[in-house]
């Protein structure tokens, strides 16, 4: 596998951080194909996209010109296969079930060009059980983007037990084309941001339900106190509670820890239907 230009992006999945991987590439200059279930889903992650060009437009940070380009750099596709048929990245982007990532992977292994790279944003799935038996094996590795994806620097590389090391140096090329500060890191349970993000989260959670202080004066603390640009509970917000209960019940088994095991409050929260910024309402009220 040469290090030769990236220049085709293949993104699965149109959600949040789909489309966001979208975004981040095409402004790099890269030619990203988008496809999720049905077309009209990644047609509508698209014009996501534009809105939030158009917001960067009328903030003075892009032209009108730069934002019709960046945009007619995003292709949104009704299959797979289309998708991933020139791409020299593939990046997964589906949600956190380890069996639909091994039929995309087991997938990707016939469809996409030998020499590309087979990327996942999991944030707590093993790299070595995903693309286990794919026939591929070398070329999968983690690519663990953060929201939102345009905005937040942070890219974590996953290496899995078989990724080569081509594979690892293609992954930070890709993060440098990016404007990405990358990390490596052992595939191992939660890697690193997900182990230490989800352990800081719960534990907040504990403390609310122990009375301990408000959500806003415990996410307040952190702010105030460490530095963080969001408190603990607004993180969890923002990455969705469903999402982070999945993790935590995917990190008590794998470590066996009770220190993972979530708090009651999280688990009402995701049954009531309260699960953060696209419900509306989490630990904090967003309004409409």
């Amino acid at each position: 596998m040469s290090l030769e230009r990236i220049e085709s992006v293949a993104v699965l999945g149109a959600g949040t951080m789909g489309r966001g991987i979208a975004q981040n590439a095409a402004q790099a200059g890269l030619h990203v194909r988008l496809v999720d279930a049905d077309l009209d889903r990644a047609e509508s992650a698209r014009d996501a996209v534009d809105h939030q060009l158009r917001r960067l437009q009328e903030k003075g940070r892009l032209s009108m010109a730069e934002v019709d380009v960046i945009l007619e750099r995003i292709q949104a596709v009704a299959t797979r296969a289309e998708a991933v048929v020139a791409a020299d990245v593939v990046v997964e982007a589906a949600p956190e079930d380890l069996a639909l990532k091994r039929e995309v992977f087991a997938a990707l292994a016939i469809e996409a060009p030998p020499h590309a790279i087979l990327g996942s944003n999991t944030s707590s799935l093993p790299i070595a059980r995903i693309a286990a038996g794919c026939g591929a094996e070398e070329r999968v590795i983690g690519l663990h983007f953060f929201n939102p994806v345009p905005i937040k620097t942070l890219l974590e590389i996953i290496r899995g037990e078989r990724t080569s090391q081509a594979t690892v140096d293609r992954a930070l090329q890709f993060a440098r084309l990016l404007a990405k500060d990358a990390i490596l890191v052992a595939d191992s349970p939660g890697f690193a941001t997900s182990r230490l993000g989800v352990l800081l989260g719960l534990e907040a959670m504990r403390m609310l339900e122990q009375g301990v202080a408000s959500a806003a004066d415990i996410d307040k603390a952190m702010r105030l106190g460490y530095g963080h640009p969001m408190g603990p509970l607004e993180t969890s917000d923002l990455v969705g509670l469903d999402v982070r209960l999945a993790i935590a019940e995917h990190l008590q088994r794998e470590l066996g820890s009770a220190a993972f095991e979530p708090p009651a409050i999280l688990r009402e929260m995701v049954k009531a239907g309260r699960l953060g910024r696209k419900t509306g309402a989490g630990f904090h009220d967003y309004g409409s």
